[in-house]
């Protein structure tokens, strides 16, 4: 079985808001092997909704809708579910008593615009809602099933568990979905693809999505089966020939992001790091600390944005600066393990660099950016050019520093 989505209400067509109920049913039919095959956003107007009903259940076995089940005008989702299927809406006193009882119970008084929500559509069965005073609906309709939920999650999540879980576990066809996440650092999209795609398009199960962000990208694989053992089979089947291809360019096989998988090795090996920052601005530390208990190997870090400041406080000698310049690979060594001396970390980072859109040099253009790692053996340093605007220069800077960290992890711990 497939299913769609439709969450309804113009402020998720604001930038101010997400549809975040979309993501929660995803998952629960994910669970019961059902495939979210579209969603869509339409706002309070009750001709397009309609229109999106329609098509919704032309392609679907389940169209599910939240939101626009208030009282108010612009909740619209009732009148335009019931014009779509060709249906009346009929008024009932026993869903209107239940309503009235929901604000007795919470000391309420009922305005009269709320009887609005005692209107049903024909041949739906109430849901009632525990949260709120919205009731939900529970259509079937030429073979599929439409299903209208409330939009506040509070009252949604619980009235679909509640009430809609146990309906769909009794019609779906009892499948699993899975899916496996590869995240690859220090590779372009192109690149990748053009070495994995002969693998995974021999294959329209599982179903494969590359995402890429600066500096990081993720293989999606989405394997459906009526078992357990042959979905994890088939994401097997694939998966083994895409590591075999990509070798340890993978940093996560479960979607962890990269500073947590460094957070991982560096708990590992009982180390501690430090960083210090210039174009980055105090990025790579905050990477860092997003991970809960960083502070186990986390010391500490030198905000230098200044070659005077890169000199007093970490202690950069200045010949070495005017020699090679500021933005280098001397001077990013140095950076390192300075931090590195003056915390008494085991690793440090450090990041020097140009990220625009002015400040270039013809030795430095706008992009360059040098990285060290100061280790245990000594310190390296690299020099790396980053196309694109300010931001995506430091998040390249900021996701390179920390793959060159796990690379040197990784070796690290294989010698222990």
């Amino acid at each position: 079985m497939n299913a769609g989505i439709i969450a309804v209400g113009s402020e998720l067509l604001t930038p101010s808001r997400l549809d975040t109920n979309s993501l929660f049913l995803t998952e629960q039919l994910n669970n019961l092997g059902i495939e979210v095959t579209g969603k869509a956003i339409i706002g309070d107007d009750a001709v397009r909704l309609a229109e999106a009903v329609r098509y919704a259940i032309s392609r679907a076995d389940i169209v599910i809708l939240t939101g626009g089940l208030g009282p108010t005008e612009d909740d619209v989702t009732r009148d335009a579910v019931a014009a779509a299927l060709g249906r009346k809406l009929i008024f009932q006193e026993i869903t209107l008593e239940w309503i009235q009882q929901r604000f007795r119970q919470m000391n309420r008084r009922m305005a009269d615009i709320n009887r609005r929500q005692a209107y049903v559509i024909e041949g739906a069965e109430p849901l009632p809602n525990a949260n709120g005073t919205a009731p939900g609906q529970w259509i079937e309709y030429s073979g599929t099933f439409v299903i209208l939920l409330p939009g506040p999650p509070n009252e949604m999540k619980p009235m679909f568990l509640n009430q809609c879980l146990p309906r769909l576990e009794k019609v779906a066809p009892r499948r699993f979905i899975r899916t496996l996440v590869y995240r690859v650092a220090g590779m372009p999209e192109s690149d990748l693809d053009q070495l994995i795609s002969p693998v995974y398009k021999k294959y329209e199960n599982p179903v494969t999505t590359i995402l890429a962000a600066p500096g990081d990208v993720q293989i999606h694989l989405r394997a459906r089966a009526e078992t357990v053992d042959q979905v994890e089979a088939l994401l097997k089947e694939v998966g083994s020939a895409i590591e075999r291809l990509l070798g340890d360019k993978i940093y996560s096989r479960d979607g962890t992001p990269l500073e947590a998988v460094v957070g991982s090795m560096l708990r590992t090996c009982k180390a501690t790091l430090s960083v210090a920052e210039s174009c980055t601005g105090g990025l790579l530390a905050g990477r860092v600390t997003e991970v809960p208990g960083s502070s186990d190997y986390f010391v500490g870090g030198f905000l230098v944005y200044t070659a005077q400041i890169k000199q007093e406080i970490l202690g950069v000698d200045p010949a070495l600066i005017q020699t090679y310049g500021v933005v280098s690979e001397p001077v990013a060594r140095m950076m390192a393990l300075k931090a590195s001396e003056r915390t008494g970390s085991t690793y440090a980072l450090s990041v020097t660099g140009v990220a625009g859109p002015s400040g270039g040099s013809e030795q430095a253009p706008v992009g360059t950016v040098c990285i060290g790692v100061a280790h245990p053996e000594g310190c390296q340093a690299e020099r790396f050019h980053f196309l694109g605007d300010r931001i995506r220069v430091r998040t390249m800077a900021v996701q390179t520093a920390l793959d060159l960290l796990r690379r040197r992890l990784q070796g690290d711990l294989k010698r222990t």
